[in-house]
């Protein structure tokens, strides 16, 4: 991988006028609104309804949310597999219609969560149709990040990627709050036995409405000139550079440092925007409508505070800002559950808000960071597994093992010390990052051309 390159002319990804950049953007930002929309969602109802529902015959409230959070890990096992699928075609046939088909699956899969019976009704055949539905829609959602952030960023000019590529990152924030506006009508319309009964099945039946919109938004882009570019220098070398057997032996620094970078943001989500609901409502005996209001201000912060960081890591580098984050989550659970057992709505409102701008110090370099440590011809299948294989052990993992150490130690010591080594493993990555500011991707690919024809 060549060196940093800060001189700002900008090659193939810098020639889309601003206007066509925008509507590349806006498409990239409708499927990600739209999955996590769903992603959300379903995390949510893990934690209200589903532990109800579907796994009723639990012993405990812990114990039916922790079965309900299995299921929900098991969107996290399918994202790897959905990177690896989505990355080797989308390498080969391009972002858009990769993409396309992304949003489709997950949104069939969500409006069919919708539907199901409930555990009373059907018995077993209930959490096993959850969990083929929930494996779907992980791999839908494993495919579309590395082809969302991707457009935008091989569009982008060098000198401004952090921020152009950071806006998809800023469509999750957005389905976030729109789950969590959905979810607050429903709750505060519809008594708990009515929410519980159908209400619930609503807020995934509304998702069926949002993907025709981002479908519709999505067929008015194209690829990127420097993949079309790609694609034809590809054409001289043999095809299993496109596979992510291949990007493992060419690029092992870039996936594994990519893992690495992941590990505590990806921990770090999941506890401010998923476990944070469950401690709030079994720990702080929080109500429902009061959890929601201050997430739904939370992502609001959050939608805010990625472009702006995306637009700081262009000016100061993505090693100094991403390094502020890793410190802030290390921190961050030490003094943020202590705040959630306040019982005062404008301090539990912070700990939330300051867990979300701390985790957009690492996401919204992300992009940027991650498409520069990979050749275009393979770049999908490098940011993919980098980003997705870590979600196994790390973001599916960390609620389960958060309500497991509160469950067993009766205390939020225990989740701010796992937080803070996941950050110290994050840390250990970052000072093997490289720093990319600037760099020209076409440049990467001259080197990577340059490197497979030796």
């Amino acid at each position: 991988m060549c060196a940093a390159d800060h001189n700002t002319t900008d090659g193939l990804a810098g020639h889309l006028p601003t206007t066509g950049l925008k509507r590349v953007v806006a498409a990239s930002m409708a499927g990600t609104v739209v999955e996590w929309y769903e992603f959300f969602l379903y995390g949510t109802a893990a934690t209200l309804v589903f532990n109800k529902i579907f796994f009723a015959q639990a012993g405990s409230d812990l114990d039916a949310i922790l079965a309900a959070f299995v299921t929900y890990a098991v969107g996290f096992v399918a994202r790897p597999l959905g990177g690896i699928v989505f990355g080797h075609f989308g390498d080969k046939y391009g972002r858009k219609k990769l993409l396309q088909f992304s949003l489709l699956l997950v949104g069939v899969a969500t409006f069919l969560m919708g539907c199901l019976p409930t555990f009373d009704q059907i018995g077993y055949w209930a959490p096993t149709l959850l969990v083929v539905l929930r494996f779907l829609q992980g791999f839908a959602v494993g495919g579309e990040w590395g082809g969302a952030v991707l457009l935008v960023a091989e569009h982008s000019p060098n000198r401004s990627r952090g921020f152009w590529a950071s806006w998809p990152q800023a469509g999750v924030p957005v389905g976030n709050m729109l789950a969590t506006v959905v979810l607050l009508v429903l709750t505060a319309r519809l008594s708990e036995a009515e929410f519980l009964s159908w209400g619930w099945r609503v807020a995934f039946w509304l998702s069926a409405v949002v993907v025709l919109i981002g479908y519709y938004i999505r067929t008015k882009v194209t690829d990127a000139p420097i993949f079309v570019a790609a694609q034809q220098e590809a054409e001289q070398i043999r095809a299993s550079a496109f596979s992510a057997i291949e990007v493992l032996k060419r690029y092992p620094r870039g996936v594994v440092t990519a893992m690495g970078l992941r590990f505590a943001e990806n921990i770090m989500y999941y506890l401010v925007v998923t476990f944070s609901i469950t401690y709030l409502k079994i720990q702080a005996h929080a109500d429902t409508g009061s959890i929601l209001r201050w997430l739904l201000v939370a992502h609001a912060v959050h939608f805010i505070a990625i472009p702006l960081v995306g637009m700081l890591s262009d000016r100061v580098g993505r090693r100094p800002v991403y390094l502020a984050g890793v410190l802030g989550t290390g921190a961050w659970g030490f003094f943020a559950f202590p705040m959630m057992d306040s019982a005062d709505n404008l301090v539990i409102m912070t700990a939330i808000v300051l867990g979300l701008v701390f985790h957009a110090l690492m996401y919204a370099p992300q992009p940027a960071l991650m498409s520069e440590m990979f050749p275009t011809r393979m770049r999908y299948s490098g940011v993919s597994l980098g980003y997705q294989v870590t979600a196994i052990v790390a973001g599916s993992l960390a609620p389960i093992i958060a309500v497991w150490l509160l469950e067993r130690y009766d205390s939020s010591v225990p989740i701010a010390i796992y937080l803070a080594l996941a950050a110290l493993v994050t840390l250990i990555a970052l000072a093997f990052a490289r720093e990319t500011k600037g760099l020209d991707l076409t440049q990467i690919d001259a080197d990577d051309v340059a490197r497979a024809s030796a």
